[in-house]
């Protein structure tokens, strides 16, 4: 039991650290627009605190994804190395 417990938390802590280096450069990519020729100028007003509410909101979304897949992870490989009790006949 606390073999699993210790996977699953070294798991969730790795997965999230993961996120944390995939999850920018992918919400880069996805609120780029597509389509503009290059150096075209993008005539829009910006909200700064919403702007930043977004991407945090969504960096720690990404986060929690992480841990939980690092989890769920560091518990199926605790099962799978997990050592059948061995029984010493009398």
């Amino acid at each position: 039991m606390k073999n699993a417990l210790l996977l699953m938390l070294s798991g969730a802590l790795l997965g999230a650290i993961v996120a944390s280096f995939i999850v920018p450069p992918m919400l880069s990519w996805y609120t780029s627009p597509g389509g503009l020729p290059q150096g075209a100028a993008i005539p829009a007003v910006v909200q700064i605190p919403e702007v930043i509410r977004y991407a945090t909101t969504r960096l720690m979304w990404g986060q929690t994804i992480g841990a939980l897949i690092g989890a769920a992870l560091g518990l199926a490989l605790s099962v799978a190395t997990r050592r059948k009790p061995t029984v010493v006949p009398n």
